[in-house]
């Protein structure tokens, strides 16, 4: 069974940074692509990025150059750094699996997914 552990949110002010992780368990890690999406309150939730098994990456437009998607496939985990943060990319963040390696932006194409990590960017 695939389960996928979200941590590293927490409040931080704008400008400032911080590093999500993603720890997995119960499948062939290296098989499955990898994502972050999030969701704002009020908001749907909507893709961050996406990372393959050996690195191609996929960002949305609102993060590039500041959020950088990466993997650990000796460890079976998986990272969101965040640099630059604003108010708007207050959310919670989840991170999803999936074999068919959909992009960030086929949300629903994503079969597994984490129970989330909040981010809060304010001063």
């Amino acid at each position: 069974q695939v389960q996928l552990v979200e941590s590293g949110g927490g409040s931080v002010q704008p400008g400032g940074s911080l590093r999500l992780s993603c720890a997995t368990s119960g499948y062939t890690y290296l098989h499955y692509c990898m994502g972050w999406f999030r969701q704002a309150p009020g908001k749907e939730r909507e893709g961050v990025a996406a990372i393959s098994a050996f690195g191609p990456t996929d960002y949305a437009d609102s993060v590039k150059g500041r959020f950088t998607i990466s993997r650990d496939n000796a460890k079976n985990n998986m990272y969101l750094q965040m640099d630059s943060l604003k108010p708007e990319d207050t959310a919670m963040y989840y991170c999803a699996a999936d074999l068919t390696c959909p992009p960030h932006t086929a949300m629903a194409q994503w079969g597994h997914w984490g129970q989330g990590t909040q981010v809060t960017v304010s001063s």
